[in-house]
């Protein structure tokens, strides 16, 4: 890894900061997509009870969630590049929203699963549209915080899961749970269809911002490369091999965590909410931390390769004390361990979100995103099925703690592997098996 530095970037500022409101939107948007994608984890204990669910029973919805997120992964990318962010991003929404209400319908397994599956399909397109809109809206030196920023969201919805869900449930039942966090989906609608345009037609947009937003226009193409060629570039294969490796990780906290706390610590709907709630908190922290570092570096001439390397590799290690979370001597301890590990893959994601605007054409990031996505999705359908049959005969979740510790490392020397050198030149190829290197 070299550790070259460059001239940081010297831009005036603009008059005009639409684009922190657009990140705003970006960041609700994500938070209301973990609410949805979340509750099913935290009912898991409630619903096994009332709905009769086995381990088993439970790693099959999971599973179904996973596999039509990795296909509407597949399917949102060329669809968003094609149709823009704003239509793309507004029929997401629309349909997990509605998604999310049908769960207060069903009762069986099977039901549950086409209800998580439909949700998968809808929820796949928000990364995809949220980091387009990333790469459409900043400059290269603000995307990483502007991507840990909108990353942070989903820490908050993690957050807000386990204080709305159990009071609604506890007072309305668990139905009610599915049916508000989904109208919450609609009203956010609303207001994106109402205020969302492109940069340059924006009536809020000063020319100075529109100025700074483009100041690497220059040097990114902004030509959309056929779908099927995208497979033939480096940038791709390493942004989907560390999504297939590390998010698996990110879906363990999400839809086995509660069940862990419960399993190991006697927590239930009423007690495990602090606990989930701390970890969160961190890892809130860790998603806009871990954007502001390998900004703050390019700030202080660190280049484009360095900061965002350096920035994954601290996060790489932070992860590695989850090895000991089962053997913790209290509750706190075993927070403590996975708050770290939690804070450490969202700042891992908002730099390498940043990693795929930074040697991705504008027009192809929401189909890079959407690999990588379905890269990710099919390692969270093999982590589901693992764990659920391991728990059921085992009842251990240390030997996937074992897995998560090493995952980001073997990630990120395979991303240098492939990617030498992130900068320019990776931005530029468009063709061949993959981007020069300078």
């Amino acid at each position: 890894m070299v550790l070259q530095k460059a001239p940081a970037p010297a831009l005036a500022r603009p008059a005009t900061n639409v684009r922190w409101i657009i990140c705003a939107l970006l960041f609700l948007a994500t938070t209301i997509n973990y609410v949805d994608r979340q509750i099913i984890g935290i009912l898991k204990p409630t619903l096994e009870v009332e709905l009769g669910w086995s381990e088993v029973d439970y790693g099959n919805i999971v599973f179904w969630f996973q596999a039509a997120y990795g296909l509407g992964l597949l399917a949102c990318g060329p669809v968003i590049d094609r149709i823009g962010t704003r239509l793309g991003y507004a029929g997401a929404i629309g349909l997990w929203s509605l998604a999310a209400m049908l769960h207060a319908l069903v009762r069986t397994p099977l039901g549950f699963s086409g209800a998580r599956f439909l949700l998968g399909l809808g929820e796949a397109a928000n990364f995809p549209a949220a980091i387009k809109t990333v790469a459409e809206w900043f400059p290269r030196h603000e995307r990483a915080l502007a991507a840990g920023i909108l990353n942070a969201g989903a820490n908050v919805g993690a957050i807000a899961t386990p204080i709305i869900v159990p009071l609604l449930t506890i007072h309305f039942g668990w139905e009610a749970a599915f049916v508000v966090t989904g109208l919450i989906g609609f009203l956010w609608l609303v207001a994106w269809l109402r205020y969302y345009r492109q940069p340059a037609a924006h009536p809020r947009v000063s020319a100075s911002e529109l100025a700074y937003i483009e100041a690497d226009a220059a040097t990114e193409p902004q030509a959309r490369v056929p779908w099927g060629r995208l497979f033939g570039q480096r940038p791709t294969w390493a942004f989907a091999i560390a999504k297939f490796l590390t998010d698996p990780v990110w879906y363990l906290f999400l839809f086995w965590l509660p069940d862990f706390l419960s399993k190991q610590y006697q927590l239930d709907l009423k007690t495990f909410g602090p606990p989930l709630i701390a970890i969160y908190l961190l890892a809130d922290a860790g998603s806009v931390g871990g954007g502001w570092l390998s900004s703050a570096l390019m700030k202080r001439g660190f280049g484009v390769n360095a900061a965002r390397k350096l920035a994954l590799l601290g996060c790489a290690l932070c992860v590695i004390p989850i090895l000991f979370a089962t053997g913790a001597s209290n509750l706190w301890s075993a927070v403590a361990i996975l708050g770290l590990a939690a804070a450490a893959h969202q700042g891992w994601s908002s730099n390498l979100y940043a990693v795929v605007s930074d040697t991705v054409p504008r027009g192809s990031v929401a189909s890079v995103m959407g690999i990588g996505g379905a890269a990710g999705a099919i390692g969270g359908m093999i982590m589901a099925q693992y764990v659920g049959h391991a728990l059921e005969s085992f009842g251990s979740y240390w030997p996937v703690f074992v897995w998560a510790s090493s995952a980001y490392l073997i990630a990120l020397l395979i991303l240098h592997l492939l990617l030498p050198r992130i900068g320019e030149a990776e931005a530029g190829a468009e063709t061949g098996p993959g981007p020069a290197v300078v």
